[in-house]
């Protein structure tokens, strides 16, 4: 019985270290920051995204611009501190804000009930709708005719959604899935893909090529409302972000960023 006992004790302890371990090896959360966190560390680390002009994109001497990047340099202003971008993709935002790489995030990213689940969302600062494009000589006027194509979307957006639903009402639309907006747009010139969810902005990326002309907004999916993303255990970083928009809306400065980059003003906002 002494022998059983001490293998079960022995057995107790190699699981707890075990547990330990793996415990240990896993990713943690990151802590709550506030604006005085930010400030004694001596920089704002902010994600961005540089494959999505005209909000964010590489300039010609290769460095971070567009509506997103001005913004966040305003934040870092407005804090004090220097900007350290972190760059991403659409679906590593918020893993960026969950293990702490970044303060926060500036990179069109939409508001939306499912991604507040796991981040706070500021109020809204610019919007866009979502869309669909494809080549001219093709008839499409609602979902319905994308039965039969193969429809391009950049990974983990609100297009991405949208589509993703729609493809299961109806049969036959094939969702294919890239990591970026630069990908989907060569996916589109090169007829890898029939048609493309994307930004309202997105003929932009199109126009740039020899074949742009041939392609035209072909309907509106959806509205979407842009927020600063942070960790949802920041609220007093959240108020300050709130109170920065609306001195940027009220003094013309989010109206100036849109006719700037955008060349349309910035449209009514709504605030929550």
């Amino acid at each position: 019985m002494r022998q059983s006992h001490r293998r079960t004790v022995l057995h107790g302890a190699a699981a707890l270290v075990l547990g330990l371990l793996v415990t240990s090896a896993m990713p943690r959360a990151a802590d709550a920051t506030t604006v005085d966190d930010i400030v004694s560390a001596g920089k704002v680390t902010i994600a961005i995204d540089t494959t999505t002009p005209p909000y964010g994109m590489i300039d010609n001497d290769m460095q971070p611009s567009g509506f997103d990047i001005e913004l966040a340099q305003l934040i870092g202003k407005a804090m004090g501190v220097p900007v350290e971008f972190v760059t991403v993709t659409s679906p590593g935002r918020i893993p960026a804000l969950l293990t702490g790489r970044a303060d926060m995030v500036v990179s069109i990213f939409s508001i939306t009930a499912e991604r507040a689940l796991q981040i706070a969302f500021s109020i809204p600062y610019a919007s866009q709708s979502s869309v669909v494009l494809a080549p001219k000589s093709v008839n499409i006027k609602s979902a319905k005719d994308l039965a039969g194509l193969k429809v391009g979307v950049t990974r983990g957006t609100g297009e991405d959604g949208l589509l993703t639903a729609a493809a299961k009402d109806i049969p036959g639309i094939e969702i294919l899935r890239f990591d970026d907006y630069a990908s989907i747009s060569q996916a589109m010139l090169s007829g890898q893909i029939d048609a493309m969810g994307g930004g309202d902005y997105g003929d932009i990326y199109l126009k740039k090529s020899a074949k742009g002309d041939d392609f035209e907004l072909k309907y509106i999916l959806k509205t979407f409302y842009f927020g600063i993303g942070v960790r949802k255990d920041s609220p007093e970083l959240l108020q300050w972000l709130n109170t920065f928009i609306f001195t940027l809306r009220q003094d013309g400065t989010l109206d100036r960023l849109s006719m700037k980059y955008r060349k349309v003003p910035l449209p009514p906002l709504p605030t929550f």
